[in-house]
């Protein structure tokens, strides 16, 4: 009888440990190695989308992320550390998405609800507004015109009402007038303006394409959960997450869903999309709460590649030099092969990377709340050449002249000094 109790015992444990394994396995999901031969567009680099100079003159840096593709890799600046401060404007409260800039002006929204213009050689306010609601989300800039979202009610982090109305607001660029608004549910999406549709989606689980002359949506599209992250453009198709755990690839004007592609399955569900997608090399990259990057096909909506970290991936990506550079909230920036999602180098920070890095002049620039610091590496190396003592998600952008910091609530302006 006692060998008979103690085989039970064995038995049990084996269950029990087999069970634990399912669990764990369900939970974590096998990583995909990918291939630099399956849709993977070599010729489709960021370094070879460079603009007439006369465009770059007049909008270096029109939206977030750079360029339609969202890409946050801006091959036409050459601005390089070691730096000297030349002016910084206060914000008053969190910048939390960094400034656009068009005709000689910054303009970003803090999050408390001001909306500012400054000047980018003095670092003078040129105009300002104050708003009740809070803003999480970065400008566009077209035609005069500057466009840039509400969320909820102040006070911010504090969500009574998640059906509260959001606002997009239309600004006269140089004189600051209200030209128009638009309500839908409260907007953290940074919108993305083309052939005068302005895409961005929303907590009402909606993805809008706004017509910029009627103030009218031309197409909107519905998902399974809010919208937070912003869209991308590439190959005539809107590309977008949700919090339902898919990616959508959307025809650009009419909004028919031409694919749609999930977050891994596991144990509870899946991980959600906050993070907005970049598109380079035939490709569409993005981060999911449940830790992953995840690489589709961009024309075919394949998964081709997942990559595991050990923390939410909040963080949106930066893409070029055939590198994805993401962040973790395991403390660390990561260079991830972007054929096949194989780790080039990562770079340990001691605290969460939640907001996009952005590539300039071959430097990667990224930030950590926690530590209220901003490190710029080599970006085919991941060797630190400069770091300095503020910033918080996404901090950095440039014009031919100047680069820019982002930090907590204050925008620097920069010169190399060699």
């Amino acid at each position: 009888m006692k060998r008979v109790l103690i085989a039970l015992a064995v038995l049990v444990l084996i269950a029990a440990g087999a069970a634990a394994a399912w669990v764990w396995k369900s939970r974590h999901p096998s990583d995909i190695r990918g291939s630099a031969s399956s849709e993977f567009v070599t010729t489709d680099e960021p370094a070879t989308e460079t603009r007439p100079q006369e465009e770059v003159l007049a909008e270096p840096w029109p939206t977030w992320g750079f360029d339609l593709a969202r890409t946050h890799f801006a091959p036409d600046f050459h601005v390089h550390p070691p730096y000297e401060l030349t002016w910084n404007a206060l914000g008053k409260s969190l910048i939390e998405f960094p400034p656009v800039i068009a005709h000689g002006r910054l303009f970003f929204g803090t999050n408390k609800g001001r909306v500012v213009a400054v000047d980018i050689e003095t670092g003078k306010v040129a105009w300002q507004h104050q708003f009740n609601r809070c803003i999480a989300a970065s400008p566009t800039v077209g035609d005069g015109v500057v466009y840039i979202p509400l969320m909820i009610p102040n006070p911010c982090g504090k969500v009574k009402n998640r059906n509260a109305p959001g606002y997009m607001l239309a600004f006269d660029e140089q004189t600051g007038e209200l030209l128009w608004r638009f309500q839908a549910g409260a907007i953290e999406s940074s919108p993305l303006l083309r052939n005068g549709l302005l895409y961005f989606g929303s907590w009402d689980k909606k993805v809008y394409a706004l017509d910029v002359k009627t103030h009218k949506p031309r197409w909107v599209f519905r998902t399974g959960d809010e919208v937070k992250g912003a869209p991308a453009y590439a190959y005539g198709t809107i590309f977008i997450g949700s919090y339902d755990g898919h990616v959508y690839g959307l025809d650009a004007l009419t909004g028919k869903v031409r694919w749609r592609g999930s977050a891994q399955s596991r144990f509870g569900g899946t991980g959600n999309f906050y993070s907005t997608p970049a598109v380079a090399y035939g490709r569409v990259y993005i981060g999911n709460t449940d830790g992953k990057v995840y690489a589709f096909g961009a024309r075919s909506g394949h998964l081709l590649w997942v990559k595991g970290t050990k923390g939410f991936v909040y963080s949106s990506p930066a893409v070029g030099l055939r590198t994805v550079y993401i962040g973790s909230g395991d403390g660390h920036l990561y260079a991830l092969d972007a054929g096949t999602g194989d780790v080039r180098w990562r770079f340990a920070s001691r605290g969460g990377v939640y907001g996009a890095p952005t590539v300039i002049d071959d430097i990667v620039y990224f930030a950590v709340p926690s530590r209220t610091r901003t490190w710029a590496l080599d970006a085919r190396t991941g060797k630190q050449v400069w770091t300095y003592p503020d910033g918080a998600y996404t901090p950095a952008i440039a014009d031919e002249k100047h680069f820019y910091l982002i930090g907590h609530t204050r925008v620097y302006a920069f010169v190399p000094t060699s």
